[in-house]
């Protein structure tokens, strides 16, 4: 599962969502020789596209307030939408 390098002028690797995933798992387990279910694959990629949102979220509040940092308050206010996107 090589991610390959695109024709964009910026040279950045081109790779399915799931093929991230997968990798980023893989950096982590002890064990080289550990599968992961396509399902699995499928369902880490929705809950890091939903945290990703959050972040996102978390970074616009501390823009909208003027702060350079997000902190755990900008956190704790996008936290009830984190929810409800469950």
């Amino acid at each position: 599962m090589a991610c390959s390098v695109g024709s964009r002028t910026d040279q950045t690797p081109q790779c399915t969502k799931q093929e991230l995933v997968s990798k980023l798992l893989h950096l982590h387990f002890k064990d080289k020789k550990t599968k992961v279910s396509g399902d699995a694959l499928q369902l880490m990629a929705e809950l890091l596209k939903i945290f990703v949102v959050a972040a996102i979220r978390s970074v616009r509040q501390a823009q909208a307030e003027g702060l350079a940092r997000v902190d755990v308050e900008q956190l704790e206010k996008v936290l009830p939408q984190l929810l409800l996107d469950f």
